[in-house]
């Protein structure tokens, strides 16, 4: 059996870099740099009074800034939302205290465009002679809250034409507990509405075929306690004067405003 061989990465050349020269670094430095590189975690110094920014590939990756090349080593011509989310953080670790904060909503790029993603975040003071000389912040996508005991897990049935949306809607819903069937079409919807129970219909929009309030309306007529959720690009303005209830999401929607809805129709489907 072969056993599993080291790889070494390049060492980064830091001489056009704000830190200069690694042979004049304070050992916690030397330190913190090899430990941040050398992890899969995301991870982001904030390093001298200058504030110079360093950070690993994984802390790249999850921000999603095409500019971001780890490992950095200069000063920001903006702060990294890690530091300007909250002033607190960094007052706290500049006296010398390690702190955390869970579920925190920090803009990511994706998609070729802002979007929020929950994050658990992580600072740890770095000392050096002086005292505390840097701050470290690890970032982890947060675990998804699963449902309240008090909440009934739900049936639904998703609808949406995008196969990497529909994945990710259906595998959000599984982790809120949720009971999923999907389809990428409403013609497709039709048969497993007539055979099936569900107590939620989750349908993208814009449909090609069948739209989804067509497809809604028709759902609806058939089985009129079914609840009705649509996604889209527009918000509510194309299905706000419709003549029968539903409730809208805005594409792109997080995780908190999904719960948030199914947990209003949960409370309906199920009150005494």
């Amino acid at each position: 059996m072969n056993s599993p061989s080291a790889v070494t990465p390049p060492a980064p050349d830091w001489s056009n870099t704000a830190v200069g020269d690694p042979a004049a670094w304070p050992a916690s430095l030397r330190l913190t740099v090899d430990i941040l590189l050398n992890s899969p975690q995301a991870m982001l110094l904030m390093w001298g009074a200058q504030q110079i920014m360093i950070y690993n590939a994984a802390y790249a990756e999850l921000i999603g800034l095409p500019s971001l090349r780890a490992p950095g080593g200069n000063v920001p011509s903006m702060q990294p939302s890690a530091w300007s989310w909250n002033s607190n953080a960094l007052a706290e670790a500049r006296a010398g205290r390690s702190l955390s904060y869970r579920g925190a909503s920090l803009p990511v790029w994706r998609n070729s465009r802002t979007e929020q993603q929950s994050l658990d975040l992580y600072y740890t003071p770095v000392r050096d002679d002086n005292g505390v000389a840097g701050i470290l912040c690890t970032l982890a996508p947060a675990p998804i809250a699963p449902l309240a005991d008090s909440t009934t897990p739900l049936r639904l049935l998703v609808v949406e034409d995008n196969a990497d949306a529909r994945y990710l809607v259906c595998e959000t819903l599984r982790a809120l507990g949720h009971e999923v069937e999907d389809v990428a079409a409403g013609e497709d919807a039709l048969p497993l509405l007539a055979t099936r129970h569900f107590d939620v219909l989750f349908t993208d929009v814009s449909l090609p075929g069948m739209s989804g309030v067509d497809l809604a309306r028709h759902a609806r007529q058939k089985t009129p306690e079914l609840a009705l959720l649509f996604a889209s690009g527009y918000g509510d303005e194309l299905t706000r004067h419709l003549d029968f209830p539903s409730q809208s999401l805005q594409k792109p929607y997080d995780i908190e405003d999904l719960q948030a809805v199914l947990e209003k129709i949960a409370a309906k489907l199920h009150a005494p």
